[in-house]
């Protein structure tokens, strides 16, 4: 996969990346297929036709889907249950998905037909990339997947007319927007509804998304944990390097070396050396707990990318029109996804509950050497003292989110279908979970950033930075006020590049 200057992503020619996904979906980057995968789609859709010109029973071609596989239908019935596949099921509840979380899913989806496995027609991925790119976003509730098909049916159902989408800014009919947009309503071929429905684009999209998010809550983990260190005037010897190399995980180095340079002109530090023999393990064993974190990450970041250049159709087209295998296997279930997705919780859960512990030590005079709930008045003022509650709830819920979906199995189909992956499932609460820590390590931030209003010392160069970064944004608390608003204008600097990007800058 390839970026241009304007933004155009080109899919087909190299392996793909979740950070390509993201391009698309968060950041509008425009999607092509190259002609080499449209030679792929092609030739896959030529051994349909083949097979259906012929009449020979392939699944999902010209059969019944799933518990039916072994019912064969006439030619002029497969258009029928294309139709009928997306309309039966198209039956999610509850909230939409976000917006660049469908298109996440829908980039996903154009991706595994670019493999040419799945036996789609040109006409139909070129309308799923008109759908994107001219951001026709469907809309698209959140619950009811068991693995797949249900998010990627109420997606496909608007190329047919059916359905809303978001367009120009409003909510519409999918038949209205097609006409706004001046596109065709698609007719549907063998098999193509099946298809629409099948693989892992659901689970796979909102992972990568998830990923870039965690991302960015890993360097800020650290940002936040330094100043809380520093606040708490932390020992700098367990950030040594050459202690650090004695567990020589990537992470823990990576962590180590990234605390340093944060930290590195602390006067703080400086005159605090010695002052205790050794810190709580929340302050002293960042580099371990956020580097173990960092590890799980990679991991989950390669099997999502490798679900990405995967084929994740059933069945699957191999060969020519000439010489040609339809095969029925197993490549939609999505367990190394969901494995990925629940791993990618528990670190997420991790990160969070540290940084947690260190917002209690922050409020706690017993521990802090600072003002009691960091307010310089405490009694007449209740300072920070219930903003460590809202963090502590948050850390709760993602405990709980933390519980792995792919485990929590079911049959469905007249026990066809007799194992799944709860891959979406797992994403979905991935996603959630990611939310809370934005609004853990905001609150760390904050207070991480009053503390330092009664050290006079100079703070680290990369501390010093983010202080001021929040000082733009939110005034020191001399007496107490409206919160609320505060930790949502902190949580939403986290997501903001810019404002990492000046932090890391000075380091």
């Amino acid at each position: 996969m390839s970026s241009t200057a304007v933004q155009t992503i080109v899919v087909g020619d190299a392996p793909v990346s979740w950070r390509d996904v993201v391009a698309v979906a968060r950041d509008n980057a425009l999607m092509q297929l190259s002609e080499q995968a449209w030679g792929r789609i092609t030739q896959a859709r030529q051994v349909v036709e083949h097979i259906v010109a012929r009449r020979e029973r392939a699944y999902g071609i010209n059969t019944g889907l799933g518990a039916l596989c072994n019912v064969v239908l006439e030619p002029d019935q497969l258009s029928a249950l294309s139709r009928n596949t997306l309309l039966s099921h198209a039956c999610g509840v509850g909230r939409p998905l976000k917006s660049e979380q469908v298109r996440a899913i829908l980039c996903a989806a154009i991706i595994n037909y670019s493999h040419g496995h799945s036996g789609i027609s040109r006409a139909v991925v070129e309308a799923l990339l008109a759908m994107l790119n001219q951001q026709i976003t469907p809309v698209v509730p959140a619950q009811g997947s068991v693995g797949y098909l249900t998010h990627m049916a109420h997606i496909s159902l608007t190329l047919i007319g059916v359905g809303q989408v978001e367009y120009a800014g409003r909510l519409m009919p999918a038949a209205e927007a097609w006409q706004r947009a001046e596109l065709p309503i698609v007719e549907l071929g063998a098999k193509e509804g099946l298809s629409l429905v099948n693989g892992t684009p659901c689970m796979t999209g909102l992972s990568c998304l998830a990923l870039a998010d965690i991302h960015t809550q890993m360097h800020w983990a650290d940002i936040t944990g330094a100043m809380s260190f520093e606040a708490l005037r932390g020992q700098l010897a367990a950030f040594d390097p050459e202690v650090l190399a004695l567990k020589p995980y990537a992470g823990v180095v990576k962590v180590g070396e990234h605390l340093r340079a944060l930290l590195q002109g602390s006067e703080v530090l400086q005159a605090s050396q010695g002052i205790r023999t050794q810190d709580a393990l929340s302050i002293r064993s960042m580099p371990q707990i956020h580097g173990a974190c960092r590890e799980q990450v990679r991991h989950a970041a390669g099997q999502v990318d490798v679900e990405l250049n995967s084929a994740t159709d059933n069945p699957l087209i191999i060969g020519t029109a000439d010489n040609y295998r339809v095969v029925s296997q197993a490549n939609p279930h999505g367990e190394p996804v969901a494995m990925a997705a629940d791993v990618l919780a528990l670190a997420v859960a991790e990160l969070g509950g540290v940084a947690e512990r260190r917002i209690d030590r922050l409020i706690n005079p017993l521990v802090s050497g600072l003002p009691p709930f960091l307010v310089a008045e405490s009694g007449v003022n209740s300072g920070m003292m219930i903003v460590q509650y809202v963090a502590a709830s948050l850390v709760a819920d993602n405990r709980r989110l933390a519980q792995p979906a792919v485990t929590d199995n079911y049959i469905t189909s007249a026990l066809q279908e007799d194992h799944l992956s709860m891959g979406t499932s797992a994403a979905l609460k991935l996603a959630e979970a990611v939310d809370n820590l934005y609004q853990i390590l905001a609150i760390e931030y904050l207070l991480a950033a009053q503390a330092f209003e009664f050290l006079p010392e100079a703070k680290g160069v990369g501390t010093q930075q983010a202080w001021q970064q929040l000082r733009q944004h939110v005034e020191p608390y001399h007496q107490d006020r409206w919160l609320a608003p505060e930790i949502d204008r902190a949580s939403q600097l986290l997501r903001r590049p810019d404002v990492l990007a000046a932090i890391e800058k000075v380091l």
